[in-house]
């Protein structure tokens, strides 16, 4: 697709999804100073926030993968599951105010009870599921929040490969018994078991200000 395209994309997804709500008077106020002083107008704002979106999706996934594969090889895959009831959300968090957007991971099928998907979220998650059953190609997108003040990124999570069913796939078969205990003791609401190699195990759902997306162009 090209560039053009891309943008008229982009643009045509938030003029349609938007919310109705009013944009506060300083947001307002110091979003367009800073595009007129600048020279940004809305589709490369647009354009640049889905860029960092997917910078940050990616950042996220690596520092969690590089964590639980650590924890993994130090205190097997039972103490990879104390570590991600412990340590996964602070790590969002510390990344989230690093770049000063919220990022958090959403899904039907979630272990935490802290993953529910919102009623916002929850459209997007039943989207990129008709998407995998369908065969269809899963891309991020992009919708406008709080009547532009904010965007919400959000992009499909897919179980990779094999290591993730340790914990993920089918109890007696990829989930031995030991870590069945460790995960009936710390989720005992747990819905993300089950799981196959190409599953769709949920989505990033990141929110961007606009503000913070103009002070990176």
């Amino acid at each position: 697709m090209t560039r053009n395209l891309t943008l008229i994309f982009l643009i045509t997804i938030l003029a349609s999804c938007g919310g109705g709500e009013r944009v506060s008077k300083e947001v307002f106020e110091e979003v367009n100073q800073a595009m007129e002083v600048k020279k940004l107008n809305e589709a490369e704002i647009l354009e640049e926030a889905m860029i960092w979106g997917d910078s940050i999706s990616l950042e996220a996934q690596k520092q969690l993968m590089g964590s639980l594969q650590k924890a993994i090889a130090e205190k097997g895959v039972p103490g990879a599951i104390e570590f991600c009831n412990v340590q996964a959300l602070p790590i969002l968090k510390e990344l989230g105010d690093k770049y000063g957007v919220e990022v958090r991971r959403a899904s039907n099928r979630y272990r935490n009870p802290a993953d529910q998907p919102t009623e916002m979220e929850l459209r997007y998650l039943e989207t990129y599921e008709y998407d995998v059953e369908n065969g269809n190609e899963l891309g991020p997108n992009l919708q406008k929040l709080n009547g532009g003040e904010e965007l919400l990124y959000t992009k499909a999570i897919v179980i990779p490969g094999g290591l993730c069913l340790n914990c993920h796939g089918e109890p007696g078969k990829e989930i031995n018994e030991e870590t069945l205990q460790k995960l009936n003791e710390l989720y005992p609401e747990d819905k993300a078991k089950g799981h196959q190699i190409g599953d769709l195990r949920g989505m990033w759902s990141i929110k961007i200000p606009k503000k913070e997306v103009v002070k990176r162009m």
